[in-house]
């Protein structure tokens, strides 16, 4: 019985570990691709409405930016 125990504590250290490490390699990809591939932001949905031949108002950015948010 107490091979059992032991085993099992081991199996749940190498879990913890595992997702530990885990957490920090997809957070540092994470980072890294918001970093590559940055969110929209205002100057780019001003640059999307001068594509289509408009003139965008603040009100017209802050609705887009308010609709994005959702």
């Amino acid at each position: 019985m107490n091979a059992f125990w032991s085993s099992l504590l081991w199996f749940l250290a190498g879990a913890v570990v595992a997702a530990i490490v885990t957490f920090f390699v997809t957070k540092k990809y994470f980072e890294k691709q918001l970093k590559e591939h940055p969110p929209v932001n205002e100057k780019m949905i001003r640059a999307m409405f001068m594509q289509m031949g408009r003139k965008p108002s603040e009100a017209q950015i802050r609705q887009v930016m308010k609709s994005m948010k959702m």
